[in-house]
């Protein structure tokens, strides 16, 4: 593989990164959440465990909100018109990230309670 491919790639990978952070609001919002508890991890005095699975849940996260976006392109752009299949593809993808949000604000709580309590 040549240099200049493999650079390429990470340059249209920060573009994809780029794209999500200026037109997807829940990616902002995500970034937000991901920031605070970034922020209450340094007040609180993680474990080098526990940053590892928070870092692991937050890189999660992001990953999959941009996975979700990416998937809502692909089916407006294959199927323009309503259609019921386009729907529960789009309604699948956002469950996902649901799923993983709640499990990831489980995760958080069961880092962070014992710690503040």
């Amino acid at each position: 593989m040549k240099a200049s491919r493999f650079f390429k790639s990470f340059k249209f990978a920060v573009q994809g990164i780029g794209f999500a952070l200026k037109r997807e609001q829940n990616m902002r919002l995500h970034i937000l959440a991901a920031l605070i508890v970034l922020a209450a991890g340094v007040w609180t005095g993680l474990s080098k465990s526990e940053w590892l699975i928070i870092l692991l849940v937050i890189g999660g996260m992001l990953a999959l909100e941009m996975m979700n976006s990416a998937i809502e392109r692909v089916v407006d752009l294959a199927s323009p018109a309503i259609h019921p299949l386009a729907k529960e593809a789009k309604d699948i993808a956002a469950g996902a990230v649901l799923v993983f949000a709640a499990a990831s604000a489980i995760i958080g709580l069961l880092i962070f309670i014992p710690k503040w309590l």
